[in-house]
């Protein structure tokens, strides 16, 4: 088994649990946190657990990208841009097309890609103080990738207001939306996420895998143009000025002067 600097793995009574772990950092993504999840999931697909949870340590569940990213990514190249979004794309596939059932317990704010990664396993349990937003246009960037699998869940109108306002959404709504499957108080999160593990491995694996691999191929060849698409824009998109303003303003807390609202005037 790997060692992990930037995630927990816990296994027991064929349950095994992977904890984002940088809570000084809300669990914020940065390319070792999200190495070593691919490599976590990867393994928990190829050992003897039946269910897998998925959640953080401290009050956040995952604040998105790394601040500390900003710092450098305008630096990048559009190959850089490109790897970075493929590294993205990877986990989140793993994530979609996990062999076994995989539940979320989402202990606080999960954004950006944070909310991909709440929204796309199996089961999202959340408490009453967690909240959901693809908030990427208030940077000037464009959640291309988390797009197509939101258009799965919540069909297109409801995508294209979530991503062009970039607003968060309370559990409670999410919820509603379906993309949350429950809403727990806080102290009882884990419990459920236990709970729901231990009912789920009662069903027969067999069958449970070969309901996950009939729904995961009815959208695989869709999905592989869309998430191949979907890489090109990030790419791009962090190539821009809209892009650079968008990451300036954020690290001066300030509004941003868009480029290319200037370009309409």
């Amino acid at each position: 088994m790997a060692r992990f600097d930037h995630i927990l793995v816990h296994s027991a009574n064929g349950v095994k649990t992977i904890t984002l772990n940088r809570p000084e950092k809300c669990n914020a993504l940065s390319p070792a946190l999200i190495s070593e999840l691919t490599l976590a999931l990867d393994e928990a697909a190829e050992c003897s657990c039946g269910v897998v949870i998925l959640t953080g340590t401290g009050s956040a569940f995952c604040s998105g990208l790394d601040i500390g990213q900003l710092e450098t990514i305008q630096a990048h190249s559009y190959e850089e841009h490109r790897r970075d979004s493929e590294n993205m794309v990877r986990v989140l596939r793993a994530l979609y097309d996990f062999p076994k059932p995989v539940i979320a317990a989402v202990n606080g704010p999960a954004i950006a890609g944070g909310m991909s990664l709440a929204t796309i396993p199996d089961f999202t349990l959340a408490t009453p103080e967690s909240k959901f937003g693809l908030n990427e246009v208030r940077v000037g960037f464009v959640p291309a990738i988390a797009a197509s699998f939101l258009l799965r869940q919540v069909g297109e109108k409801r995508t294209r207001e979530l991503l062009l306002t970039g607003r968060l959404l309370k559990a409670q709504e999410a919820l509603q939306l379906g993309l949350v499957t429950q809403v727990v108080a806080a102290e009882e999160l884990m419990l459920s996420a236990y709970a729901l593990a231990q009912s789920l491995l009662m069903n027969s694996p067999q069958a449970m895998q070969s309901v996950k691999r009939l729904l995961a191929s009815h959208a695989r060849r869709r999905l592989d143009e869309e998430l191949e698409e979907a890489i090109q824009v990030n790419a791009q998109q962090r190539s821009t000025e809209d892009f650079k303003e968008g990451v300036e303003a954020f690290k001066q807390h300030r509004h941003p002067d868009w480029p290319s609202m200037k370009a309409m005037r």
